[in-house]
């Protein structure tokens, strides 16, 4: 977002929450300020004795030590002076920055830099094929003209699946090979620990969303930041997982607060009569053969069994050195980063046609304004009813990534293998199998190989179905031996253990963990059933 635009959101930002604030401290049920600015100083006060190493905690203590020393014997002139001076903190530390020739270096620099630098190790790659393009490295996929004409009739929501810190320069390369403008987004302070990456976050428009912060004020700022954004015509990116999938599933249960913010704004645009109200919700599925966090992601779900930590600051993704090892890996194997653009939605879960007209479920016409408008046509506000419509909305996007979930050769290997251990231990839960692996035993190739063959085929059967997407060049057209070969090269660089390694006629897996988190990428789709059918040649 240019920077005249976010400097009219702050100042908008603002104004609409000191106002609510004040208007609900006036209701008979409302929350006094007094007991507001107290809830969000616990808040505060508690994140602050957990995050000890935040290099803001000196300043952020003396902050909210003032607040408390006022606030005690504070009349209601007092408390509305804390309450702005509360916001005027929060939306500061919020603030994005976008600066032009930041942008123009990273869209026009960057992309050839990069490859050049990577291949630089690699001589033999280097005089054979000349200096790579990003292109070869990141692929756009799906129904790009459908996100073009989205963005030209209204405002965009890019709601991509989550897996690493490497989505967000993914996507904005992505948007910008697309011919689309920059995207304003969200970025969690944990990205702005790596010194490249931060210096990029800083300048592309990125503004600051501190997960550790609890304070329901804090949240709502964040949401009307967004709204207001999006009421301005800045098309926004917002993750609908929230964090990084820890376990390496396709994201099924969403996150609905930024999400909402979509269905607020069209209400906004309506009752200001704007001439392009519309808020498109567009899905996106990015893809990788591996994931640079992997390790850290799947310890983190696994020792806290399946209850994320929420947010981490020590994983690959803030080590420089551990990124380019990860992309140079990918540019060595000559593997792709697949971004693929899904459906488009309205702010209520309808489809949009390419007309741009919302569409019922029997392939109807609808007039969506209907939906949010009293007897006398004037759009209006209904928390209630909101929170059903983002619900379905949620759904609706959900449903989307599992349709346009694009599926590589790590992801079939691993989950054939990974099913074919459970197969063999019946007996045992997930933590022990996977402290167990595979006994030092391995798979037969054979086996592994048919039972791949079969996963496959049953792949095959959804993607004709529309249940699935499937990566034409190794996947779609491939057989089983080239899969099982692809996967093997992948899975034999970058990580610190092989997941999967060929010795001899045997598969053996030396990262369990790592295996389950691969093959997670295909659970939910019932493939577990159709391979236990073949088990009797299979295993």
């Amino acid at each position: 977002m240019r920077n005249e635009l976010r400097d009219a959101a702050i100042v908008e930002v603002r104004s609409r929450i000191v106002d609510a604030c004040l208007k609900q401290a006036r209701l008979p049920e409302g929350m006094p300020l007094d007991v507001l600015i107290n809830d969000t100083l616990y808040h505060e006060k508690q994140r602050l004795e957990r995050d000890r190493q935040s290099p803001t905690r000196d300043e952020d203590l003396a902050f909210w030590e003032g607040v408390r020393s006022r606030l005690g014997k504070a009349g209601e002139s007092e408390q509305k002076e804390i309450l702005v001076r509360v916001v005027e903190r929060f939306t500061e530390e919020v603030r994005g920055n976008f600066t032009p020739w930041v942008y123009d270096m990273a869209t026009r620099f960057i992309p050839r830099a990069l490859p050049a630098l990577l291949n630089a190790v690699s001589p033999k790659r280097l005089f054979s094929r000349g200096l790579p393009n990003i292109a070869e490295t990141i692929a756009i996929d799906g129904d790009v003209d459908a996100l073009r004409r989205a963005n030209e009739r209204g405002t965009v929501i890019l709601a991509p699946t989550h897996a690493s810190n490497m989505d967000s320069p993914v996507i904005g390369w992505a948007l910008f090979a697309m011919g689309l403008p920059p995207f304003t987004y969200g970025a969690g302070l944990n990205l702005f620990t790596n010194p490249v990456m931060s210096f990029f976050m800083r300048n592309l428009g990125a503004y600051r969303v501190d997960r550790r912060k609890t304070a329901p004020l804090y949240k709502d700022i964040l949401k009307e930041y967004a709204a207001v954004s999006l009421e301005l015509g800045q098309p926004n990116l917002f993750f609908p997982g929230g964090t990084r999938s820890r376990n390496g599933q396709i994201e099924e249960h969403l996150k609905l607060g930024l999400l909402s913010c979509g269905l607020r704004a069209y209400v906004n645009n309506l009752q200001k009569r704007k001439e392009r109200p519309n808020i498109y919700v567009v899905t996106c599925s990015i893809n990788y053969q591996l994931v640079l966090e992997a390790e850290s992601l799947v310890g983190d779900y696994l020792r806290s069994e399946g209850k994320s930590r929420y947010i981490m600051t020590d994983d690959e993704s803030s080590k420089p050195r551990k990124m380019l090892q990860f992309v140079q890996n990918l540019i060595n194997l000559e593997s792709r980063i697949t971004v693929k653009v899904g459906d488009v939605f309205d702010p209520f879960g309808n489809h949009v046609d390419e007309a741009g007209l919302s569409v019922d479920s029997h392939g109807r016409h609808i007039d969506i304004r209907k939906y949010v408008t009293d007897g006398e046509g004037r759009p209006f506000h209904m928390p209630q009813r909101d929170r059903v419509f983002t619900r379905e909305c949620g759904d609706s996007v959900a449903e989307s990534f599992k349709r346009h979930n694009q599926v590589l050769s790590t992801n079939v290997v691993a989950f054939t293998a990974f099913e074919l251990l459970k197969k063999r231990h019946p007996e045992l839960d997930l933590y022990r199998m996977l402290r167990t692996g595979d006994e030092g035993t391995g798979l037969e190739m054979r086996k592994l190989t048919d039972a791949t063959a079969v996963v496959v085929k049953a792949l095959q059967d959804l993607a004709r179905d529309g249940e699935i997407s499937l990566d034409g060049k190794s996947i779609g057209n491939g057989d089983a031996a080239t899969i099982v070969q692809s996967a093997l090269r992948h899975f034999g660089t970058y990580h610190a253990h092989p997941v999967l390694a060929r010795r001899g006629d045997r598969a053996f897996t030396e990262d369990a963990q790592l295996l389950y988190y691969y093959s997670n990428r295909l659970r939910g789709y019932g493939l577990e059933r159709t391979l236990r059918a073949s088990y009797g040649e299979a295993a």
